[in-house]
């Protein structure tokens, strides 16, 4: 409805109005521009401001919708944002609601990427007859990759879960910006030069396109095509490929899936040195049952050495008591300093002191429970004491004297003659009930003058 020159606006009618009309006028436009002042609160949703050289706009980005980026926009990134203009009624502030965001420029990184990826797949670098195999027994691993980052604590830490024993060569470099591709290039002709590693990781955490452009770099495909060692490309998240991913040996979908990949099982090998102990442990027992009946039969075959066999066979018995005495006491020890750790244990436990504070709440409600009944009974006392004063000044304690209180039909106190005629109709309230009275006779006291 169109305003006439009659009608007045509401502030609220005017800011709802040209909501109306901005989210109608506007309810799908694309911008471009920095991010600055930007705000994460713990509700989920984002506030930003949209600048270029020569303005800036306000945005909002629900929780809803940042929960589906795949990259993590930071202060002073260049984004293009798709949404609709809105007004915000409280203050009147025109803003736009963002939803979706994504890298400037990442449209023109991505056909460099396809550019790119097919240059080096028609030279044949990415053609499986070049890839080597992955070592099969894995000593020393060399990363390539961030020394603060996610991607080396989480294959340090799958290394150490899966195969303690594989050692780590780390060559830090920076996985993000124009310097990142020259400082991995120059890390993997360490690694071959050190020749130390069976294998080299390279890769980082996930992230844009943008994030993860230093691994799209040509010189550093041509590095991995061409190193001695086996090269695992480990970059990003699953759904993530670079070039690197490409013309590396092995691709892992994360870094922690390559560290995975390159190490065995330790609960495998537990297993295998158990059975392989079992099977000594029989053999051993097989050879010396074996011996002990050659023993038995040389011992019927000869008259004098039998002596000295017998005394060989008691220190041997001797032995293997005071080895299983030796376990004994080992054991015993063991199970010592396992008593102590639960006492001491049992000593630190919460619930001894849970049950100190428990006793001390105790004594306390106890106190407040004595206090409370000292505090009624002082109340008590002191309400009976002002009793009393009232009840000494009361008037009705002055009519239990024989006094009364005259008051006319309508209420009001009789205190002069003058008040009432004859025949007038009066209450008499004394000390208990009242008395109905009529007016007989009226005698007036002169009233002394002033002088």
């Amino acid at each position: 409805m169109l305003q006439t020159g009659n009608d007045v606006f509401t502030v609220s009618q005017l800011n709802q109005r040209a909501k109306q009309l901005l989210e109608i006028t506007f309810n799908s436009v694309k911008v471009e521009g920095e991010i600055s002042n930007l705000s994460r609160p713990s509700s989920g949703h984002w506030y930003f401001t949209l600048k270029d050289k020569g303005a800036q706009v306000r945005c909002a980005m629900f929780r809803s919708r940042t929960a589906q980026l795949k990259f993590q926009p930071k202060e002073g990134d260049k984004i293009v944002v798709r949404g609709k203009v809105s007004l915000y009624e409280n203050r009147g502030d025109y803003q736009l609601i963002v939803d979706a965001m994504k890298p400037a420029g990442e449209g023109q990184l991505q056909q460099a990427f396809i550019q790119l990826k097919q240059k080096l797949g028609a030279e044949g670098l990415f053609n499986p007859e070049h890839k080597q195999a992955l070592p099969a027994h894995i000593q020393r691993i060399a990363v390539i990759t961030s020394p603060t980052g996610a991607a080396v604590h989480d294959i340090l830490t799958v290394l150490k879960r899966r195969f303690p024993a594989i050692e780590v060569d780390i060559y830090p470099v920076q996985v993000q910006g124009k310097d990142a591709a020259q400082q991995i290039v120059w890390s993997i002709n360490q690694a071959n030069t050190d020749a130390r590693a069976d294998v080299i990781i390279a890769g980082r955490g996930g992230g844009s396109i943008e994030d993860l452009w230093c691994f799209n770099d040509e010189n550093l495909a041509r590095t991995i095509f061409h190193s001695r060692l086996p090269i695992v490309s480990a970059v990003g998240h699953e759904v993530d490929f670079t070039i690197a991913d490409f013309v590396a040996d092995v691709r892992a979908p994360t870094p922690s899936a390559a560290a995975e990949m390159l190490s065995p099982d330790q609960q495998e090998y537990w297993q295998r040195l158990t059975n392989l102990t079992s099977q000594l442990e029989k053999n051993m027992q097989q050879k010396l049952q074996n011996k002990q009946w050659q023993l038995q039969s040389a011992q019927r075959g000869l008259q004098h050495p039998g002596d000295k066999l017998a005394q060989y066979a008691q220190t041997l018995d001797m032995l293997e008591l005071r080895m299983q005495q030796s376990q004994s006491n080992h054991l015993g020890a063991l199970q010592k300093r396992l008593t102590r750790s639960q006492q001491k244990l049992q000593q630190l436990s919460p619930s001894n002191t849970l049950q100190k504070f428990e006793a001390q709440l105790s004594y306390l409600q106890q106190r407040l429970n004595s206090s409370i009944k000292q505090a009624i009974t002082n109340k008590k006392e002191r309400l009976q004491q002002h009793a009393s004063l009232l009840n000494a000044v009361s008037p009705l304690q002055t009519l239990s004297r024989g006094y009364a209180i005259l008051q006319t039909d309508s209420g009001a106190v009789i205190r002069d003659s003058h008040d009432v005629k004859k025949g007038d109709l009066v209450t008499a309230r004394i000390g208990h009930g009242t008395l109905e009275l009529t007016v007989e006779k009226v005698k007036h006291e002169r009233k002394s003058s002033k002088k």
